[in-house]
């Protein structure tokens, strides 16, 4: 019976000294080695204008997107009748989905070296190019991305607190490019976790956005495709109408980005074709003959 027990007190104390010292520094994930997520903006779960069909052309899942280059740019007008440019990022909804800013007790700046988390992309249901801030408070001994998902802010028991900041983030396939903004701010992709793993978005500050209600705020943006949509085949497919020989539209916003009530997130009416010549500005647009109102939301950042 001694001998049994001296071995017992010694597996013990041999377990005990396997045990991680308390001491060691942890280590947040490199995200230059995470595994890279895979992105599909034009699936049939995530596109709605931009679908991808055998003829239409439209990158392959996971390829990198020139989004400087048609269908996903387009030229218009602005209120005043100004020549404006325009991004396409499609449908989305006016419920913005979370993003995770992780901050330190006490600070207002946040975590350095931390990717900011996301648990929704593009083809999952509740998934939003619109983010709404959530401020997540973790220790002052955090340590920058030993944090990588949604489901580990919940486990390790941190503070969320809902923000009315917005921020307009599409996320993309990593290599994607949208060179344009207006008003400054940086063209590069910015990095993030998705649950545990890295993902690449956008970030697009023309104007400093905040939640109405909970949803983001909408403004109209007048348009026209070369079938009206009233007719078989007309309406988005048929693509907009242009002038001749270019790629100007007759598409009109209702603000800039300069305007409180500017928003990327365009409530779209559709005017008749037969008034595509008298529509050059907000007044003209007004009165023409609207066939469909507020057919859809669309997130198009104003671009210049």
């Amino acid at each position: 019976m001694k001998k049994s027990k001296l071995i017992l007190l010694s597996l013990i104390a041999f377990m005990g000294s396997c045990k991680k010292d308390s001491s060691t520094p942890e280590v947040g994930k490199d995200p230059s080695t995470a595994t890279r997520i895979s992105v599909d903006r034009f699936s049939a779960t995530a596109g709605h204008l931009m679908v991808r069909d055998a003829s239409n052309g439209l990158p392959a899942a996971n390829a990198a997107i020139n989004f400087d280059m048609a269908p996903f740019i387009t030229k218009g007008y602005s209120p005043s009748g100004a020549l404006t440019e325009y991004y396409n990022f499609d449908v989305m909804p006016d419920v913005p989905s979370p993003i995770y800013v992780f901050f330190k007790e006490g600070e207002t700046t946040p975590v350095a070296g931390q990717l900011n988390i996301i648990d929704k992309i593009p083809g999952e249901a509740g998934y939003n190019d619109f983010w709404s801030m959530q401020k997540v408070t973790v220790p002052s001994n955090y340590v920058a991305n030993t944090v990588t998902s949604f489901d580990e802010i919940i486990s390790k028991g941190y503070t969320i607190s809902a923000t009315t900041n917005i921020i307009n983030c599409p996320v993309v396939p990593d290599g994607s490019t949208a060179t344009k903004r207006i008003g400054g701010g940086s063209t590069a992709l910015n990095r993030g976790w998705y649950k545990g793993q890295l993902c690449f978005y956008f970030t697009f500050e023309e104007k400093a956005l905040v939640s109405v209600g909970g949803k983001v705020a909408t403004s109209p943006i007048y348009v026209t495709f070369n079938i009206n949509p009233n007719v078989t085949g007309g309406g988005p497919p048929s693509g907009f109408v242009v002038e001749s020989g270019t790629m100007q539209t007759h598409n009109v916003l209702a603000t800039t980005p300069s305007q409180s009530t500017y928003s990327p997130l365009w409530s779209v009416y559709m005017y008749d074709n037969a008034n595509f010549g008298t529509v050059s500005n907000l007044s003209s647009a007004q009165t023409s003959n609207i066939i469909v109102s507020n057919a859809a939301l669309v997130n198009c950042p104003t671009v210049q």
